[in-house]
């Protein structure tokens, strides 16, 4: 959960070691970026940054803007880099988008999973690919005004509850505010967006393999995130990979449409310029360790229940299993916990009300129960709020679902919250992408011995740096490690 928000970087210095980019002349008409667009995605752009903890700044974020710049160059909606913000999140989540009016995005979670300078331009360019089409304008059948708010919705909610009958449910009842509304693109328009990256790589001097390239690693990671968490569908926050479905499906054609030109990569830039980046979690933000988060700003811990998993949002912390979901937010309130806990629950569940609130004390901390039994999508479904005082003017409340009769497998989340000592929040350390040169003697299994996981340290590595399970290492080759 954020605890504060980073500055815009406003880098404009073009990078040594760069790949030049190629202008092409910029389409007039419905193609290029109106006055309208800019003034929208100027709206927009603060509350995308803020939903997603912020801006990194330094020379990571310049990096990332300027070969963002040079492949948005080549969609033809402008040929000034100028005309383009592109924005280097400070999230855990990967994902990447872009909105009309010139705004860029990408996570640095996401970044951090590339393993070159084309992956990363392959990306934005899928991204700009998508507004130089206007897919988002083509998918909204309200005005075009309302293109951008639709790309937020889809960035933001992803595929977070599944297709259950519970996920349909719960997707229903937990459309808050904060998510809007989805809007996801069609297989031909996501198919459209890959055609146009390449293309954009193409003109710009890079391997258009690297879309492929990258595809694949999305999978990998999307397939070894459903082994970490036990899920069978792969559900998981909003990502890249979810609001773009099926990568795996559309590596053949990605490669198939790069033919058999190349380019450059500019791996040993990439990696020297992406060393230090921080992963997974910022402590700022709170972490996640298993089933447990802690938060060291707060000074407040919890843990999910056997079966759930974890997934750390700038807003919340989402708590997902088979047969139950949930969230931890948190908000500003008066004093009155009751009228706190009311106003969380009409919030998710679309204006209704609790039965009742009860009052109790949970590890010392003030808290309020409401729940009550709902119909949601055809499914009778226990809605439960739980809220904490944690300070004259914060609380922290638990919203969850379960089908009806089993919301007490959240019972032990509930009482599990917990204030957190000086010593304990001191132990909390962000982790980093640390760039390591093969040594001889350094192999698959000692490299990887030192990630900084408890567990699945092999999976792990080999995701991160696109290894087969049976790749020899060479020295001088150079890999990323994820350490303290």
């Amino acid at each position: 959960m954020r605890r504060s928000i980073l500055s815009l970087a406003t880098l404009g210095t073009l990078l040594a070691g760069s790949v030049p980019a190629a202008p092409v002349t910029a389409q007039g008409g419905a193609n290029a970026i109106s006055p309208a667009d800019r003034q929208e995605g100027a709206k927009a752009h603060p509350q995308l940054v803020q939903e997603f903890g912020g801006a990194v700044t330094g020379p990571q974020a310049g990096y990332v803007e300027q070969v963002g710049k040079t492949i948005a160059v080549q969609s033809g909606l402008s040929n000034a880099r100028g005309d383009f913000t592109v924005t280097l999140l400070n999230s855990p989540v990967n994902n990447a988008f872009a909105i009309p009016g010139g705004y860029v995005y990408v996570t640095r979670n996401l970044v951090g999973l590339m393993n070159n300078e084309a992956e990363l331009a392959g990306v934005l360019g899928h991204e700009v690919g998508h507004v130089a089409a206007r897919h988002a304008a083509k998918r909204e059948s309200a005005a075009t005004r309302n293109a951008i708010i639709g790309i937020l919705g889809s960035v933001l909610s992803g595929a977070i509850f599944g297709n259950t009958a519970l996920g349909q449910a719960g997707s229903q009842l937990f459309s808050t505010g904060s998510q809007l509304l989805t809007l996801r693109y069609s297989r031909a328009q996501e198919t459209e967006a890959d055609n146009l990256g390449v293309r954009y790589l193409q003109r710009a001097g890079y391997d258009p393999h690297a879309m492929a390239s990258v595809l694949r690693s999305l999978a990998a990671q999307t397939a070894l995130d459903s082994q970490i968490s036990g899920s069978a569908d792969g559900e998981r926050m909003p990502e890249w990979a979810s609001t773009h479905p099926e990568p795996a499906a559309r590596v053949a054609a990605a490669d198939a449409q790069a033919g058999s030109a190349r380019g450059l990569t500019n791996r040993d830039v990439f990696l020297a310029r992406i060393d230090g980046l921080t992963y997974d979690d910022d402590p700022r933000q709170g972490v996640v360790e298993g089933r447990t988060f802690v938060h060291p700003g707060y000074r407040m811990a919890f843990s999910a229940p056997p079966g759930f998993y974890l997934a750390n949002g700038t807003r919340s912390v989402r708590i997902s299993g088979q047969s139950g979901k949930g969230e931890l937010a948190g908000g500003s309130f008066d004093g009155n916990l009751d009228a706190y806990v009311r106003a969380a629950f009409a919030k998710l569940a679309q204006g209704a009300q609790p039965s009742a609130v009860s009052r109790t004390t949970i590890n010392g901390i003030p808290a309020a129960i409401a729940t009550r039994r709902m119909t949601s999508g055809g499914s009778a479904v226990d809605v439960t709020v739980v809220g904490y005082a944690w300070g004259p003017q914060q609380a922290f409340h638990f919203a969850t679902i379960a089908r009806a009769g089993e919301s007490g497998v959240f019972d032990s989340m509930f009482r599990s919250i917990r204030r957190i000592d000086a010593a304990e929040a001191g132990m909390v350390r962000p982790r980093r992408i640390a760039v390591r040169t093969v040594s001889s003697g350094d192999t698959v299994a000692s490299l990887s011995s030192l990630m900084a996981y408890r567990d699945r340290k092999l999976e792990r590595f080999l995701v991160l740096n696109a290894l087969n399970a049976d790749a020899r290492l060479q020295p001088g080759q150079k890999v990323k490690l994820i350490t303290y």
